[in-house]
């Protein structure tokens, strides 16, 4: 089941709003609801992502990138694949 982009587009745009409302409210450090809001807008912009190429074969300009420390703590990070991009 496809997603229309444009319904997409609202939810990235919401969460957007959202994480702006919970950066403006900040309680500290590590706040909880502005870490939700964080990664509610990466989760939104890849489904508009993924509805945008499903629908029009396009892409955004834009990446979410992975917190480094995650990804080296899962042993996620590929040497092999990093030294590629370098050479590029």
């Amino acid at each position: 089941m496809s997603i229309d982009p444009r319904v997409a587009l609202q939810s990235l745009t919401a969460a957007l709003e959202e994480h702006l409302i919970a950066a403006s409210n900040r309680r500290g450090d590590g706040d909880p609801a502005v870490e939700a809001a964080f990664f509610a807008v990466a989760d939104a912009f890849e489904v508009y992502e993924d509805a945008l190429y499903e629908a029009y074969n396009e892409v955004t300009p834009l990446q979410v990138f992975e917190d480094e420390e995650d990804e080296e703590e899962d042993g996620d990070v590929d040497d092999d694949e990093d030294l590629e991009i370098l050479k590029d």
